[in-house]
């Protein structure tokens, strides 16, 4: 080949190669032109978070009374029904009397007759009482006079009990309320029988106060070491969908329920019922507020973040002009987990246009955000995420693309539920 061959050959071949690296640097300038960083963060503000414990219950009058009856007998009269507000001593029912009036009346004429026995057994003891201290009768005589006299006493006694005990009878046939409050049931109807031979038959069912309901629920074992008395209890019930019901835990029952090899424990919650809402025997869907602690707060996510070197070269590049003295903000290495003071953790805070490591100190957390005790001031900006996203997504999801909305929680203010910002460069 001769040397001018080759000399053009050179240069093609050079030629190439030059085409190849502008290309490749041409590309590299268009990929990068196409996407931008993305700062995502949240402002620091005042919130409450909550741990909590859940169950089902349901809810039931503070105070119920079965009225029944203690004699047997035909149901004749019924003077109230279900919901009617009652009074302590007022009439409720009455049973058929026909039958405890005739044994009223057998009762007084044995009474009467245990009298009369009596009177004459005292005048035959008081008269041969008198012969036997004048030797006129004997002592037989008289000791069997006085034995008559002391069993005319007790016949009359026991006549006496069992005319008293027909009244009472007679007075179990008229039902009266115990207390004041609402017949919540009404077990029987007019002409139906009625027996109390073995145990009392239940009549009415009232409940005392509907105002003050109560909660019982079942907290599973592996949860009932987290509630205590006097502990916050938020619930709602299906018939009120759009409505959450506040109460307190009363009582916690020793008592173990076991149902599919389950064991659960009776929590009782007061719930007052002003506008009487709530019923007896609605299903509560219960959360127990077990630890709760309000205070500055950020999303548990912010303490996971830490800024690569392409993002904090990009923020240096962006923030310093060339040939400027000084190493940036943003350059700033981060605490080693040795010379982090202990019970501390690290957030990233974004100061203007740099990034800063903050040693903070936590407290409380519910898994989606944590309380900070120290290192924070409200307003300032915790940085979630800084990564690069191409600049049409950008554009469609706004200035905050990744980050979810709080949790619906207790908050004093309204930062927690508007403090998540982007910023984007």
């Amino acid at each position: 080949m001769s040397e001018k061959k080759k000399r053009k050959t050179g240069w093609i071949i050079l030629a190439v190669v030059v085409l190849a690296i502008a290309g490749l640097w041409i590309g590299k300038a268009v990929k990068s032109s196409n996407k931008e960083l993305v700062i995502r963060t949240h402002t620091v503000g005042e919130y409450t978070v909550e741990n909590t414990v859940t169950a089902t219950g349901t809810i039931e009058p503070v105070e119920t009374v079965e009225v029944g009856t203690q004699v047997s007998g035909k149901v004749e009269k019924i003077y109230v029904d279900f919901n009617d507000a009652v009074k302590k001593g007022e009439l409720l029912a009455e049973l058929d009397k026909l039958t405890l009036n005739q044994n009223v009346s057998r009762a007084k004429a044995s009474l009467t007759s245990a009298e009369s026995q009596l009177n004459y057994a005292k005048l035959s003891y008081e008269r041969t009482k008198q012969l036997y201290e004048s030797n006129a009768a004997t002592l037989a005589s008289y000791q069997e006079a006085q034995n008559s006299y002391t069993q005319a006493q007790m016949s009359k006694k026991n006549a006496q009990a069992a005319y008293d005990q027909a009244k009472v009878d007679l007075s179990y046939a008229e039902i009266y309320s115990p207390i004041d409050g609402v017949v919540l049931d009404r077990a029987v109807e007019v002409g139906q029988t009625v027996a109390a031979s073995f145990s009392t038959p239940t009549l009415f069912t009232l409940a005392r106060d509907l105002t003050k309901m109560q909660v019982e629920a079942a907290v599973d074992e592996a949860d009932i070491g987290q509630v205590k008395i006097g502990q916050r209890v938020s619930f709602t019930v299906d018939a009120y969908t759009d409505a959450t019901f506040e109460g307190t835990v009363n009582q916690i029952r020793m008592k173990p329920t076991t149902t599919s090899n389950v064991v659960k424990y009776t929590v009782i919650i007061e719930a007052p019922n002003p506008d009487l809402k709530l019923f007896p025997g609605m299903t509560a869907n219960v959360t127990i507020i077990t630890e709760e602690q309000t205070g500055l707060a950020v999303p548990a996510e912010a303490f996971n973040f830490k800024p690569d070197e392409q993002v904090l070269r990009a923020i240096r590049k962006a923030d310093k002009p060339e040939g400027s003295a000084g190493k940036p903000q943003g350059e700033r290495p981060a605490m080693d987990e040795g010379e982090r003071p202990a019970n501390r953790s690290m957030v990233w805070v974004k100061v203007g246009d740099d990034l800063t490591p903050r040693p903070v100190k936590t407290g409380m957390t519910d898994g989606a955000y944590k309380i900070v005790e120290e290192g924070l001031q409200a307003g300032e900006l915790v940085v979630l995420s800084a990564q690069y996203v191409a600049k049409e997504k950008a554009k469609k999801t706004g200035e905050n693309p990744f980050m979810p909305g709080p949790p619906g929680r207790r908050s004093s203010q309204n930062s927690n539920k508007s403090g998540n910002q982007g910023s984007n460069r």
